[in-house]
């Protein structure tokens, strides 16, 4: 009797939950939830500066206030900063969409605090909010239209996929990850949408171009993942027939191409050459058990062989690292095309090289940076555990072999290949149109590994690599998603009625 009650009352709470609930909203209303609890209430949870917060912080009208901010590097999190009050000398750095953030939360914190001391967590709440939309966008693309128990398992993967602190610590700090996750993510959720027709295809497709805008834009690492948006999307030109949609969306890939190609060539020669050293010194040399025969494939005086493992910033150098020496006779003497074809010729090398990223492909958090703030009382550096399963889990079990990357690429295409095969036989490409998706995404994580080993070498590798933990955590997520709504191997068309199906061919 009282387990026929508890089971009566059990179903008018499932059925009162899954009515006002959404799983769209339930994910997004959880990692809300969670985040607050992480980000905006004590101990407050953020990332402590590797040494790279200045390149941001000075060009944005910003300072280290903290009398013993030196002493914190790696181990704290530090949640305020000075705002200039004068003139500021210091010019932009690097061209960065991150900026653009960091001026709205300057602007919010002057409103609303302080005109003297920039709070970062004013930051973390607008990232958050932009987070969350995201998480919900996500969800529902993969949600719509499916029995409910199965749209809460989805979402409460989601949660502790992406809830996971590893994640959200990004949004209390200076680094542009924050901005990239978001950014990838409405990407993904977007074309999702775009695919399911779900929404309005018109803001989707604004979605889709602003969000693909600022990832390329936050980093200049991420050039590549524009001119990727803007090849691979030209698959999505034919999701529509009304002209203004083709028009519209191709204005927005040639948007994205040229955003990629801008932040390339924007990028400053001293950054350049940092980039060109470390994928020298920390890449090319430290790899090769020949170094000085390395440096003759490339057409160098081979006594540079001498700086194999150094790196840029020490303090104390065999040469100065800025000497007129070494730009006429070592920076000038190679490219990073050299270094790809350097690779190509020297396929051991390369694969080493490859297995070494895939070490490091895997890591949400950076395990050289603390996120506590040192009046937390924590030791240095140490970082939180709080709702870190996934990132923790992750971390231990996923296989470090560039091997794995390959086989789960070539897994994941393949079952997703029969639906797109039968969608192109029915002339239906918006239904096709999720494994250009897929792919787009899986390039776009596999550049940020390339870029990252020909661009710098070893150097801060987990960090470098942040694109790929999020392009496979958002593939990962939709597999699985997939399976519980049983879409594996069937694309939304092939149960959809044959009306609905009519009119997705007609593209209206």
């Amino acid at each position: 009797m009282i387990a026929d009650r508890a089971k009566h009352y059990a179903r008018r709470a499932y059925a009162l939950f899954s009515r006002y609930l959404s799983p769209a909203s339930f994910a997004a209303l959880a990692v809300l939830i969670i985040t607050i609890i992480a980000l905006f209430t004590p101990p407050y949870i953020g990332m402590a500066d590797n040494g790279d917060f200045f390149r941001i912080l000075y060009s944005n009208g910003l300072y280290f206030s903290a009398s013993d901010y030196d002493s914190q590097y790696l181990g704290y999190f530090v949640k305020k900063f000075g705002i200039l009050q004068y003139y500021n000398e210091n010019g932009t750095t690097f061209t960065s969409s991150q900026s653009w953030f960091i001026q709205l939360s300057v602007a919010l914190n002057t409103l609303l605090a302080s005109s003297q001391v920039f709070d970062v967590r004013f930051q973390a709440a607008i990232l958050t909010i932009l987070y969350v939309i995201a998480i919900y966008l996500l969800v529902e693309s993969l949600t719509w239209k499916i029995a409910r128990k199965y749209g809460y398992i989805i979402a409460l993967l989601a949660i502790f996929m992406f809830g996971d602190t590893g994640y959200t610590a990004f949004f209390n700090s200076f680094f542009s990850e924050g901005i990239v996750l978001i950014m990838m993510m409405l990407v993904f959720a977007s074309g999702l949408l775009l695919y399911r027709r779900r929404y309005n295809d018109y803001a989707m497709l604004a979605v889709f171009t602003v969000s693909g805008f600022l990832l390329t834009t936050s980093k200049q690492q991420n050039a590549p993942v524009g001119v990727i948006i803007a090849v691979i999307g030209l698959f999505f030109l034919f999701i529509h027939v009304k002209r203004t949609f083709r028009v519209l969306m191709l204005t927005s890939l040639t948007i994205l191409m040229l955003a990629g190609i801008a932040t390339y060539v924007l990028i400053p020669k001293e950054f350049v050459n940092i980039n060109k050293y470390h994928a020298m010194t920390r890449g090319v040399l430290m790899g090769s058990d020949d170094p000085e025969g390395a440096l003759e494939a490339l057409g160098m005086d081979k006594q540079y062989a001498i700086l194999k493992d150094s790196i840029y910033y020490e303090p104390f150098t065999t040469v100065d690292v800025d000497s007129p020496i070494l730009e006429e006779n070592f920076y000038s003497q190679y490219g990073f095309g050299a270094i790809v074809g350097y690779y190509i010729s020297h396929p051991n090398q390369a694969g080493s090289m490859l297995n070494l990223a895939a070490k490091n492909a895997f890591t949400i958090r950076p395990a050289a940076m603390g996120n506590y703030e040192k009046s937390a009382g924590k030791p240095f550096g140490q970082q939180t555990v709080f709702f870190s399963g996934y990132s923790l889990l992750k971390e231990a079990l996923a296989p470090k072999t560039f091997g794995f990357i390959v086989i789960w690429m070539i897994v994941v295409a393949s079952v997703y290949m029969p639906a797109f095969i039968a969608a192109i036989r029915a002339r239906n490409l918006r239904r096709a149109s999720r494994l250009p998706l897929i792919v787009m995404m899986m390039l776009a994580g596999l550049s940020g590994i390339f870029v990252s080993i020909i661009g710098a070498g070893d150097a801060d590798l987990a960090k470098h690599e942040f694109l790929f933990t999020v392009a496979f955590d958002l593939i990962t997520f939709l597999v699985i998603a997939d399976g519980v709504r049983r879409r594996l191997w069937h694309s939304e068309q092939e149960q959809d009625s044959p009306n609905e199906i009519h009119v997705e061919r007609l593209g209206r």
